[in-house]
């Protein structure tokens, strides 16, 4: 175990008391106590004055104000030159020393020295460290010393209760002290653990720079993909609202200038021509249109979209879907899924049909595709897979696919849908 908690997760272990992790508990209360003793002895010299300030303050209140004054704010200034000193010193050996907590490797230290000392966070960590270590630890080292005075002194209470109890008095004192023994491990391994999670929160808090620099590059990525989103949503905007109301309006016109000419002039053949290409490139604009923004998907939702496209598609496609809404994004990456595997099914993979299931499982918007074709899909071949991963990856999600030579081709994606 490595973690932070390793120590108090051992206490929670049936097997605790076989294990080593009593004796390192052992070890790290004693060394705090010495690390304790130390920062006393230290601290003694700063903190005279204070404590001077304080008796005179309690002896002589009347006449000696300015010598109490004097002496506090010389033990001010004393503590806060050595303090944050002390305190870095402190920290680098607490971090060393948290190994033997379970923290097999131990941050490194939080303090960059780039601002100076007393403007660098990490210092007044490290001083608040100190603190604990000077205030907090006494405590719980003075009630697991009192446990364990109690333990020692159990079997022996005293010399003459000792004479004058019986043998089976004697026994059953002795086997009380023993049965406390495990009791003091157990709290010295929890008190502990629970200094050395403290002083791992306090010494080795600093953020990781490259999980940083990862956490941005996630974040970056989606905004990519929102303006990418928006970018699409506004290019079928253009083409529904002006390319195809211009190219129905050049439609009607062709269809005017054919009934309007004679069957048999020699212009008659290439209008009626000009009429059926554009009707056809009219037909097909509104399925570009469609599968750029589809408005079921829009208006109805992801299931309603779904079975849309379900029953448009050449083989024949079982839909089992929540009917649940989603954000824009989530809905969007899962029917470009969809569409994209039932596209491949059709084209690539000869099948002959189709499930299509979407599932919110928790927090998780979970969508599988799987077809009876041929298998063999290779995302490298392609970059309609790539492209649905990198939306996925892009939404905080996953796509995951499955096609064996032979199939059956799975399709799967994970993304996240919120609480």
């Amino acid at each position: 175990m490595t973690s932070t908690n390793a120590l108090l997760m051992a206490v929670t272990r049936r097997r605790f008391l076989a294990s080593e992790w009593p004796w390192r508990g052992v070890v790290y209360t004693a060394t705090t106590a010495v690390a304790s003793g130390v920062v006393w002895l230290v601290l003694s010299c700063p903190l005279a004055p204070l404590v001077a300030a304080l008796e005179v303050l309690r002896a002589r209140p009347a006449g000696y104000m300015f010598v109490a004054a004097v002496l506090g704010l010389a033990g001010l200034g004393l503590f806060a030159l050595v303090g944050p000193w002390l305190a870095v010193a402190v920290a680098g050996v607490e971090r060393w020393r948290l190994r033997l907590a379970g923290d097999d490797d131990p941050a490194p230290s939080s303090w960059r020295g780039g601002g100076g000392l007393y403007t660098d966070p990490a210092t007044w960590r490290a001083v608040a460290y100190l603190l604990l270590l000077a205030v907090v630890a006494p405590v719980w080292l003075g009630v697991l010393a009192l446990a364990g005075l109690l333990v020692v002194s159990t079997p022996f209470a005293m010399n003459h209760a000792i004479a004058a109890d019986s043998p089976v008095t004697l026994f059953w004192r002795t086997t009380l002290g023993l049965v406390l023994i495990p009791v003091v491990l157990y709290m010295a391994a929890a008190f502990g653990g629970a200094h050395a999670a403290l002083a791992r929160l306090l010494l080795c808090s600093e953020p990781d720079l490259a999980a940083a620099e990862l956490v941005e590059v996630a974040r970056s990525r989606a905004r990519l993909a929102d303006a990418f989103d928006a970018e699409r949503r506004r290019i079928e905007r253009d083409l529904h609202d002006v390319a195809q109301q211009r190219l129905v309006s050049l439609t009607m016109q062709l269809g005017l200038a054919r009934h309007d000419m004679p069957i048999d002039s020699p212009g008659a053949a290439a209008v009626t021509s000009a009429h059926e290409q554009a009707k056809a490139l009219m037909v097909e604009l509104r399925d570009l249109i469609r599968g750029i923004s589809p408005r079921t998907l829009r208006e109805l939702g992801l299931r309603a979209a779904i079975e849309e496209v379900a029953a448009a598609c050449a083989i024949r496609v079982r839909v089992d879907a929540d009917p649940g809404r989603y954000s824009p994004t989530v809905e969007a990456v899962a029917f470009a899924a969809v569409s994209e595997a039932l596209a491949n099914a059709v084209k690539h993979a000869g099948a002959a049909g189709a499930a299509v299931t979407a599932r919110r499982i928790g927090n998780t918007l979970v969508v599988q595709v799987r077809d009876d074709g041929q298998g063999g899909a290779d995302p490298s071949r392609g970059s309609g897979l790539t492209g649905l991963a990198d939306r996925a990856a892009a939404a905080g999600g996953r796509l995951l696919i499955s096609s064996p030579v032979g199939g059956p081709t799975i399709l799967r994606v994970e993304l996240p849908c919120g609480s």
